[in-house]
């Protein structure tokens, strides 16, 4: 199971929500299991012209108490055949053809059967919500619904059909209770970052001059895909002149670049990074990595639990500047269903982190089972351009490494790295 019920209990409590309700593909997925990926890409004009372009709903709902429920179109509901989560109700017209549906239905899909076979009583996502809502006793209940990127068409739909409730915004909160990972995540990031590693260090190792940079990444797009994962990013940094994705780069003898890599797998991204080198460092540029290294390893011992995120970005700066280097931005982030989830790990900016449910300090304090990237660049314009990216699972010990990632120098490509 993705979803830390236990932290989201925690926060309801504190909070005093009856139900929470996620809106976006992303945290249906984390709440439920359930996946489709038409639930990212389709928007209302799609289907119908003239339509809004707001994406097709999903939705997600977890109460304090009582069974957490889906709300799924009956033509996308099979893909919840194997989710967690029993409780699925459905809406729309599935468009089957019942005068020639088989009888004979796995097991594990029998449910399902009768979502499309019967009419549907809700003919939108918001109708089959309401009515779940009101079957479940929550027509007068403070409800926490994700209302980032949330129509509020819709919104006023919900507060029109249920005027005695409390509609609440808690898309913070669902990022608090995403920050610390379950085990079932915690076993996924390591798997990505396990593929991400392994498939990025072979490209790398095929580098030489006069080679393309973009059939390095087309090698790293096949090797991932063997190994059941999806494309996320593969940047370079050219000639200490910023990252760049696109540009159709010839490696040249004397490169040393930045690169920044990452995949997802069963929607969980990893990503790291290293340097690239076509030749043994200077000793100038050597130094220079030196204080990358350890800014790494300054982070990594000050990502303990209880300490405050940027107290960690701290620690990597003061190791930066004690080398002279202070034209770099050493930071950290999180990681799950998103390249970066909560913490991010920068310097105290002030600012808070609020929504209707809670309101905490954008200084955020590190907890254990948060899996958390370092990383930190040193660019030369004209020259060069360093980086070094890892990642980490805080443990009531410290923090270690996620995976295997051997930093400790520039990858030289037929070097034995």
């Amino acid at each position: 199971m993705l979803f830390n019920i236990r932290r989201a209990v925690d926060y309801m409590q504190r909070s005093r929500l009856d139900a929470i309700i996620a809106t976006s593909p992303t945290n249906v997925t984390y709440f439920s299991n359930y996946h489709s990926w038409t639930d990212y890409l389709f928007k209302e004009y799609m289907l119908s012209p003239g339509a809004s372009s707001d994406r097709i709903q999903n939705y997600s709902m977890f109460p304090l108490e009582g069974d957490p429920a889906l709300v799924l179109s009956s033509f996308e509901a099979v893909n919840a055949a194997d989710v967690w989560v029993e409780d699925i109700h459905v809406f729309g017209d599935s468009g089957c053809d019942l005068s020639s549906t088989s009888r004979i239905i796995p097991e594990n899909l029998d449910r399902f059967y009768q979502y499309v076979t019967q009419p549907q009583s809700s003919h939108t996502a918001t109708d089959a919500l309401v009515e779940l809502l009101k079957t479940r006793g929550l027509s007068g209940a403070r409800i926490g619904i994700e209302m980032e990127d949330f129509p509020s068409v819709t919104q006023d739909i919900i507060s029109d059909a249920l005027p005695s409730a409390m509609l609440l915004d808690c898309t913070n909160l669902i990022r608090q209770v995403r920050m610390v990972k379950s085990a079932d995540e915690i076993s996924l990031l390591r798997q990505s970052a396990e593929i991400n590693e392994q498939c990025a260090m072979e490209s790398l190792n095929i580098a030489r001059p006069g080679l393309s940079v973009g059939d390095i990444v087309s090698h790293y797009r096949k090797r991932i895909g063997d190994c059941g994962a999806d494309f996320d990013h593969f940047a370079f940094g050219m000639r200490g002149l910023g990252m760049f994705t696109e540009a159709d780069y010839k490696l040249q003898e004397d490169d040393i670049m930045f690169v920044d890599f990452g995949c997802i797998y069963k929607h969980y991204f990893s990503d790291s990074g290293t340097t690239l080198t076509m030749k043994e460092l200077p000793d100038s540029v050597q130094k220079k990595y030196i204080a990358l290294s350890e800014c790494i390893n300054n982070g990594q011992a000050a990502a303990n639990s209880g300490k405050s995120a940027s107290s960690v970005r701290d620690a990597m700066f003061h190791a930066l500047s004690a080398h002279g280097v202070t034209a770099s931005f050493p930071h950290g982030h999180g990681l799950g269903l998103e390249v970066r989830d909560y913490p991010i790990l920068v310097s105290n900016n002030g600012l808070r982190i609020q929504d209707d449910c809670v309101d905490i300090s954008s200084d955020i304090i590190i907890e254990v089972d948060m899996v958390i990237n370092l990383e930190a660049s040193i660019s030369c314009p004209g020259a060069y351009s360093l980086h070094r990216e890892q990642s980490f699972l805080v443990t009531p010990k410290g923090s270690e490494s996620l995976v295997s990632q051997e930093r400790e120098s520039p990858f030289r490509p037929n070097s034995g790295r």
